[in-house]
């Protein structure tokens, strides 16, 4: 593929967007969650517990009810789990990462809708999602209540 000059404007004007997305308070914020959560050594802790527990639930889940140990784990899963959530530093680390995914999406589906309202943004948000497309499959000959250009 040939660089054209408005591929190559478009290129430079997405390198500028993305680098005022990363200067911005949210991504700075980011960073300084990322970074205290990286130092926390009991969040750490925490979350190592819970990487092997998941493991093992996850193991268990295949047989369900069934596994001999379905209880056990599935107890442990949910403690270990709650205590990682109530976490402060844990805590402050998602709530700065939603953030950030909140803006993420809102120019994923701002540049979506800039080319066409018939772009689909998956943004694993159903606000979002239900704003750049018609909320289901198409192939379902225009029931959704999308039209064809």
């Amino acid at each position: 593929m040939f660089a054209t000059m408005e591929s190559l404007r478009l290129q430079n004007e997405a390198y500028d967007l993305a680098n005022m997305i990363l200067q911005s308070e949210a991504a700075e914020h980011y960073r300084k969650c990322y970074k205290r959560l990286r130092e926390d050594e009991e969040a750490g802790r925490i979350i190592d517990s819970f990487t092997k527990i998941k493991e093992q639930y996850e193991d268990v889940q295949r047989f369900g009810k069934y596994h001999p140990d379905y209880k056990e784990i599935s107890k442990k899963m949910r403690e270990i789990k709650r205590e990682l959530d109530l976490h402060d530093t844990v805590a402050e680390f998602k709530k700065a990462e939603t953030e950030l995914q909140s803006i993420l999406d809102e120019v994923s589906v701002e540049i979506g809708q800039a080319v066409s309202k018939h772009i689909k943004v998956p943004t694993g948000n159903p606000y979002f999602d239900n704003l750049s497309s018609c909320g289901g499959g198409c192939g379902s000959g225009g029931s959704c209540g999308c039209k064809v250009s």
